[in-house]
């Protein structure tokens, strides 16, 4: 049975490219269905991949190939959770070293210009014990690209 809610994510002409390097790189992924367009399209022609089912650590996605006229934007991404540095830096690696550019507070984007955001649980305990210990790691964090779990444990110690 398919979900209710599927992520409809728009690529120029790259959706099933983008997958199947989600689906190498995080767990809990996998390409499904590709669906050729049965006709021409403004983005492309008969036969050419036109949509791509998906899912990213467990999350149903769906990549449409509708052209160059809308772009990502950071207003959506997706976070992955780590729970250690080395997965911190596996994943932000991959995402960078495949064509993708850095951003501040454990934001990069892929080679598509989708928005992630590499999250080490140790961030989010420290910023949800509030207070002093937040207030810490937040300087701590809008100081790094990729977040560095010591320096953010170092920060929560004071």
């Amino acid at each position: 049975m398919k979900n209710k809610n599927t992520l409809c994510l728009w690529y120029d002409q790259d959706a099933e490219e983008a997958a199947n390097f989600y689906a190498r790189t995080f767990p809990d992924s996998a390409v499904g269905a590709v669906h050729r367009a049965p006709s021409d399209f403004p983005g492309g022609k008969a036969g050419q991949v036109l949509t791509v089912e998906f899912t990213v650590c467990g999350i149903s996605c769906m990549g449409l190939n509708g052209g160059p006229i809308f772009k990502h934007s950071e207003a959506f991404s997706f976070q992955i959770a780590t729970d250690d540095q080395a997965e911190t830096d596996r994943y932000w690696d991959a995402i960078v070293g495949n064509g993708g550019v850095e951003s501040a507070c454990g934001w990069c984007k892929d080679k598509w210009g989708l928005s992630w955001q590499i999250t080490p649980r140790a961030l989010t305990d420290a910023m949800s014990q509030g207070g002093d210990v937040a207030q810490r790691a937040f300087r701590a964090m809008m100081e790094m690209r990729k977040i560095d779990i010591a320096k953010i444990e170092a920060a929560v110690r004071g």
